[in-house]
């Protein structure tokens, strides 16, 4: 109704707006003054007219001195009668050239029919508009369960395998499917069939939605792609109608490949109680499984779905027939993230000295996404500065700004404030360069970035999958490194130290009841890991120990955190003027790089400390 009274609006504005043209035109063509029948006749007599051309009842008069003028007769009577009835003197009237004028054809029937058909005119085109509007609510009522689907165009710019980064199996497996859509006469001469499904499983920015499209841009066959959030709507059996869509396009172009992205969003487990069985979700889940693997087996269609939600999936999606093949990605190692940030870097002007491996080095459990975030950044940060190319430390910049967040050097903070935040974070420093199973320091900061005053860049050389009891035992201590240092040189302690306490908590907590490394308790795994789900969210979980349990993971935590303080105290208190020379570096210099740092350590010789 919104479109039909606008189209109404716009119709009579219209309307409107040809009348004034119309009344304007002839106002500009009537421009001529209008003189009364008297003065007409008067000036006649006087020899002022030469000539009056008549038509129908208007006068156009051509005076002496060349100038126009008119005017208006009586209706039933003719010119020389009227001029009469007002006294003119046929001598007079004898010297005007008179002239006649008969009305046109064509003016004849435009004066008859434009009063007329005027009206009827505007009133078929409000209707035009009303029926054209309606139509179209009809059309669109009828194309509600039709579904968005897209068909991708290949281009100039679009993404092969050999622009993906690592993921070497990954790519492998997509490749076979890849290959077999475009020879499939070597694989069915050996009996295999094609995969129906490939699920893409992990974290978001590992990749996904990127290696779909290598897969658009390699398979050289029809590709389709859709949002699972599409197929759902408030109505009931909507989704399940657009999955039939979806399936039946992408079938009348076999062989082709489907992707549908986030299918979480409409392929979690049923039966959970939300919405009974005619759940629009429930519904539109039942008709992909039919589609994928039901009565009808006999398709081409490769369905490519991509999530990072493969826990909540109902386990009919996931069964062989439907998903056959289920790839996880994994956050980049070292070298794949080299491989990637090269990659990000094209088209950017680099330093020919830039040392992409540091800055793999530094950034452990980046996602391809933040290594494409962090080259972009980086790229900011050097046009900011007025800069003709990028430098390595505009990009060892920039990981710590994904990380933390944009440094706050205008933050207004008070000398006291200043001198605890410098020895807080050169005690997390020390106690990681004295023990032994600590990762090496990158960087030391007292410069404020995001809601961190400062932070300490604690880093591994290599990519570490397994971690042992000294490793988190020496990490403990680095953690509260901060905390002992304020208490012993200030003798008390901050807020500052508030987020490192919970990390600590945390991670002790983790030790006892999920990694099985207190000695007292033994190797046992205490909760569970079903929650029940609502909305993505979890309710809670199940407690399966008893009070007594709880009493002694609570004990065994606290002995964790007893020991870390114990032993970060001890590194403290016998090293005090290593400390203290740290700290004097950062409020001079306010920011240590690992050379630096390294320097300040090795000119007082200190022995590694096993935790």
């Amino acid at each position: 109704m919104k479109f039909l009274y606008k189209n109404v609006f716009w119709a009579i504005t219209i309307l409107i707006a040809l009348s004034f043209a119309f009344s304007l035109v002839a106002e500009l063509g009537t421009a001529s003054p209008t003189l009364p029948l008297n003065e007409v006749a008067a000036k006649i007599n006087d020899g002022g007219i030469t000539a009056i051309t008549v038509r129908e009842n208007t006068l156009a008069i051509t005076m002496k001195d060349g100038t126009a003028a008119t005017a208006e007769k009586e209706n039933e009577a003719g010119l020389t009668e009227t001029l009469k009835n007002y006294g003119v003197d046929p001598l007079a009237l004898a010297k005007v050239k008179i002239a006649v004028e008969g009305q046109s054809g064509g003016r004849f029937w435009a004066s008859v029919l434009i009063p007329t058909l005027l009206p009827i005119i505007a009133m078929v085109a409000i209707f035009w508009f009303i029926f054209r509007q309606a139509k179209g609510g009809a059309n669109q009522a009828f194309s509600f369960g039709k579904s968005n689907i897209r068909l991708f165009s290949p281009s100039k710019d679009s993404v092969m395998f050999k622009d993906v980064a690592g993921l070497k199996e990954t790519k492998r497996e997509l490749e076979e499917v890849v290959d077999f859509l475009k020879n499939p006469k070597k694989f069915l001469d050996m009996g295999a069939r094609i995969p129906r499904g490939v699920l893409l499983m992990g974290a978001p920015g590992t990749g996904k939605t990127l290696l779909a499209r290598a897969v658009a841009g390699e398979s050289g066959v029809p590709f389709f792609h859709i949002s699972a959030s599409e197929f759902v709507e408030m109505f009931v059996g909507v989704g399940a109608s657009r999955t039939r869509d979806v399936f039946a396009t992408a079938k009348k172009s076999a062989p082709s490949i489907l992707f549908i992205d986030e299918i979480d969003a409409i392929g979690r487990h049923r039966g959970s109680g939300m919405g009974g069985g005619h759940d629009e979700r429930e519904q539109t889940l039942n008709q992909i499984l039919v589609e994928m693997d039901g009565f009808e087996r006999d398709t081409q269609v490769v369905v490519l779905a991509a999530t990072n939600r493969p826990d909540v999936l109902d386990e009919a999606l996931l069964r062989p027939g439907r998903f056959d093949r289920r790839v996880a990605l994994d956050s980049p190692d070292i070298a794949d993230r080299e491989a990637i940030l090269a990659i990000h870097a094209k088209g950017k002007p680099l330093e020919q000295t830039i040392d992409l491996r540091k800055v793999a080095t530094r950034t452990p459990g980046f996602s391809g996404a933040d290594l494409a975030n962090l080259m972009n950044e980086a790229a900011i940060l050097a046009a900011r500065a007025n800069r003709s190319s990028i430098t390595q430390q505009d990009i060892f910049d920039s990981v710590e700004k994904v990380m933390m967040g944009p440094e706050r050097r205008g933050r207004a903070i008070s000398p006291k404030e200043r001198e605890i935040t410098a020895y807080h974070e050169a005690g997390h420093a020390l106690v990681a360069a004295s023990l032994v199973n600590s990762d090496p320091i990158h960087k030391v900061s007292i410069v404020s970035r995001g809601f961190a005053g400062g932070y300490t860049l604690k880093l591994p050389l290599e990519d570490v999958r397994l971690r042992t009891r000294s490793q988190f035992a020496a990490d403990l201590a680095m953690m509260l490194g901060g905390y002992v240092a304020e208490q012993e040189m200030f003798g008390e302690m901050s807020t500052g130290a508030s987020n490192d306490l919970q990390k600590v908590s945390e991670l002790a907590r983790r030790l006892v009841t999920q990694y099985g490394m207190s000695e007292k308790i033994g190797p046992i795994a205490f909760g569970t890991t079903e929650e029940t789900m609502f909305l993505g969210h979890a309710m809670g979980g199940e407690k399966n120990y008893s009070e007594t349990a709880a009493t002694e993971i609570d004990a065994e935590i606290k002995g964790f955190i007893s020991r870390a303080y114990a032993l970060a105290k001890k590194i403290v208190s016998s090293r005090k003027k290593v400390l203290t020379a740290i700290a004097d570096a950062l409020l001079e210099k306010e920011v240590l790089e690992q050379d630096d740092f390294n320097a300040i350590v090795q000119s007082f010789k200190l022995k590694p400390i096993a935790a």
